[in-house]
């Protein structure tokens, strides 16, 4: 514990999943924070739940005026702000290019990728004028390679995400203030569900049944937690990050490193078997 001993963080999409474990740990280890989202209820009761050092402000990221208040509260509050985690976000609409919809399209990219921007935005100033400042944004393995998403849409937003983290920490580190982002694999949330059309309180009790789904999608035998982002979160957010700046830290169980072990031996037994009965 202490690891964010005196740091003031902002967390946006907290009242579930990896938003709400990352509010959790950073007040464990120390932080004080304004934590954001839609849903007021959750949001209120989280608040209560973590004490004096939480503040919940409900907010839509994508609404600029918004995100801008959300910054000046932490620093009114609280005096300064080390750390912002764009971590809001929500699935994107399913299918192939011919079928898109050109609104679910924009509001997509005004939740994953809009978001981000306005949280920098106007993060920056406070960071820039106290001389330091972790930036964190919410990436994704589907923004490294096609395929890891059931939306195009989605993986495209999140390249967006990671690209402009990049660029953005080019600009930002000149002032001692980093940007990196995380780059999530196949962690436990509802977010699937709702990818799928379940309604947000379905999709909130599934994740006990994804740890199951994908405790062998990786190497690492387990499905991913919101926990491993959120303690990704908390080094990326603490000083002992200092020189990390502009980088995608990828937190996957190695899903995206390449071809599973167990399942390369299995296809060259097959490859031998084959050899065998042609010859």
């Amino acid at each position: 514990m202490g690891r964010l001993d005196g740091k003031v963080a902002v967390i946006t999409g907290a009242t579930s999943g990896i938003g709400l474990r990352t509010a959790e740990v950073f007040v464990a280890e120390g932080a004080k924070i304004v934590i954001a989202g839609r849903r007021l209820p959750e949001g209120e009761t989280l608040a209560r739940q973590l004490g004096a050092n939480c503040i919940f402000r409900q907010t839509d990221v994508t609404v600029e005026a918004q995100m801008q208040a959300l910054i000046a509260l932490a620093v009114d509050k609280f005096g300064r702000i080390d750390c912002l985690f764009n971590n809001a976000g929500g699935p994107a609409q399913t299918g192939g290019i011919e079928g898109l919809e050109v609104e679910r399209f924009d509001a997509a990219m005004a939740t994953l990728v809009r978001s981000v921007m306005l949280g920098m935005k106007h993060v920056a100033p406070a960071m820039k004028k106290q001389g330091s400042g972790s930036i964190i944004n919410n990436g994704s393995i589907a923004g490294r390679l096609a395929g890891f998403s059931s939306s195009l849409v989605y993986g495209a937003a999140k390249a967006a995400v990671i690209h402009l983290t990049k660029c953005v920490a080019m600009e930002l580190g000149e002032s001692n203030v980093r940007v990196n982002s995380i780059s999530p694999g196949a962690i436990a949330t509802g977010i699937f569900g709702k990818a799928l059309g379940l309604s947000t309180d379905a999709a909130e009790q599934t994740p006990a049944m994804l740890r199951d789904v994908y405790k062998t999608a990786q190497p690492i035998p387990r499905a991913g937690l919101p926990d491993d982002i959120a303690y990704a979160a908390v080094f990326l957010a603490s000083d002992e990050s200092s020189f990390v700046n502009g980088h995608d830290f990828v937190v996957d169980g190695a899903v995206t490193g390449g071809r599973n072990w167990t399942q390369q031996q299995q296809g060259l037994s097959a490859l031998r078997k084959a050899f065998d009965q042609g010859a």
